[in-house]
């Protein structure tokens, strides 16, 4: 009987043992996190919105792939996860819709508008899109599938223009930094990334750029891991305070 109590009284001394382990070794419950893909254009406006996002939901976590949305809408439709898709023109949006990757529609949230950046001191004179294409003049646009160089397409169908760019860059962000560094000589980005860019570059507006604004949409992935935190971002960007943020950052209302 004696024996029979140790055993069994080391058993439960053995299971006690293995459990308190197993709650040593348990880092609790994983912080809850969203992934949003948002193009490139977006990540000063976003950043900040996804700050006031923590304040309002504390304890979620957001992660961001920022690039061309052309390459994200790629990336998406080849696999990849993500909750929210957040793109620069409705085109890319469409290639994401159509094959049934979204909970429900997507929603315009901002528009965006191209403008010639340069060097500070604008050294080459640029005053006009046609100036683009002067002989000898180092420009950068973005490629043809990325919206900002899809707009800049249609500016120059529009025009009769041909620019003759010594790159095509995968994102507005690439080309922008393509002035800033000294290597073109002037570039087409948003107006976003100009003001972005401060006395770093000089800013050109040119009135056909009003033919080839972009409207951007976002909306919640139908696989998203966190479809509630998800939608309350979306929400966020739509609604009152996301707006006065991409306001200030230069978007025009959708």
């Amino acid at each position: 009987m004696w024996r029979t109590r140790a055993l069994s009284g080391a058993v439960a001394v053995m299971l006690g043992a293995g459990l308190t382990g197993l709650t040593g070794c348990s880092s609790g419950p994983a912080t809850p996190s969203i992934t949003v893909f948002a193009a490139a254009s977006l990540r000063p406006a976003f950043t900040e919105i996804a700050e006031q996002f923590k304040t309002d939901h504390p304890g979620v976590a957001v992660e961001f792939n920022f690039a061309g949305s052309s390459d994200l809408a790629t990336q998406l439709t080849q696999g990849a996860r993500a909750d929210v898709f957040a793109s620069a023109n409705t085109a890319q949006m469409d290639k994401v819709a159509q094959p049934g990757l979204l909970d429900g529609e997507a929603v315009p949230f901002a528009t965006n508008t191209l403008v010639i950046v340069t060097a500070p001191g604008n050294p080459h004179a640029v005053r006009s899109f046609a100036d683009l294409a002067a002989p000898g003049l180092a420009v950068v646009v973005c490629q043809p599938p990325v919206p900002c160089g899809a707009a800049t397409r249609k500016v120059e169908d529009a025009t009769g223009v041909r620019v003759n760019p010594v790159s095509e860059e995968p994102d507005v962000t690439d080309v922008l930094n393509k002035v800033t560094t000294g290597q073109a000589d002037a570039g087409v980005v948003y107006r976003t990334d100009a003001i972005n860019a401060g006395d770093r570059v000089v800013t050109v507006a040119f009135p056909e750029a009003a033919g080839a604004v972009n409207t951007y949409p976002v909306g919640v992935l139908k696989d998203a891991a966190q479809p509630g935190p998800a939608k309350q971002f979306v929400d966020l960007v739509t609604g009152a305070a996301g707006q006065k943020i991409l306001h200030a950052a230069g978007f025009g209302k959708p």
